[in-house]
C-alpha cells in the first residue's frame, strides 16, 4: 500500500466525527457510541440586543438502544432545535459575553433529542468546546 493510499483512509475516517463502539480485550466494557455535531453558532443576548455569539462544539453520547446511523442523519435536526431554544431563551451567562451556560445547553438539547431521535436514544450531551466571536468589550463580574 502506498503512502497516498494510507493517508486518504486517514483521513476518511478521521473526518467521520463519530466514534463508535470500540473492541475491548478482556472483561473491558466497549466505549459507548458518541455523534459530534457540525460546530453551531449561539447568540449571546443581554438587555434584548444581541452581544456576542459563541460557536460551540457538542457531542451526544448515545445509549445502547440508539442506531448511530440514525442520529447522525438528524444533526441539521439538533443544531436547528439548539439554534431556536437559544433565541428564545438564551444561555447567557449574566458576568461573561464570551461563554454559554452548558448546564442550561445541555438541558435543553436532552429535552429536544426526546423528540428529535426518540425516548432513551441520547444518554447525555457534551459541551466540548466554546470559542466567542468577540473577545473584547465584555463585562467582567
Amino acid at each position: 500500500m502506498d503512502r497516498r493510499h494510507f493517508l486518504s483512509l486517514m483521513g476518511a475516517g478521521l473526518s467521520m466525527g463519530v466514534a463508535g463502539p470500540a473492541l475491548a480485550s478482556g472483561d473491558e466494557k466497549p466505549a459507548a457510541a458518541v455523534v459530534n455535531l457540525q460546530g453551531v453558532g449561539l447568540p449571546v443576548i443581554s438587555g434584548g440586543r444581541i452581544r456576542n455569539y459563541v460557536f460551540v462544539s457538542i457531542r451526544l453520547h448515545l445509549s445502547a438502544s440508539a442506531v448511530m446511523e440514525t442520529v447522525r442523519a438528524k444533526d441539521a435536526h439538533f443544531r436547528d432545535a439548539l439554534v431556536k431554544a437559544a433565541h428564545r431563551t438564551p444561555f447567557t451567562l449574566a458576568d461573561d459575553w464570551s461563554q454559554l451556560d452548558t448546564a442550561a445547553l445541555s438541558r435543553s438539547l436532552m429535552a429536544s433529542a426526546t423528540r428529535i431521535a426518540g425516548q432513551g436514544k441520547v444518554a447525555r450531551v457534551e459541551v466540548l468546546h466554546q470559542a466567542p466571536r468577540r473577545r473584547t468589550g465584555i463585562p467582567t463580574g
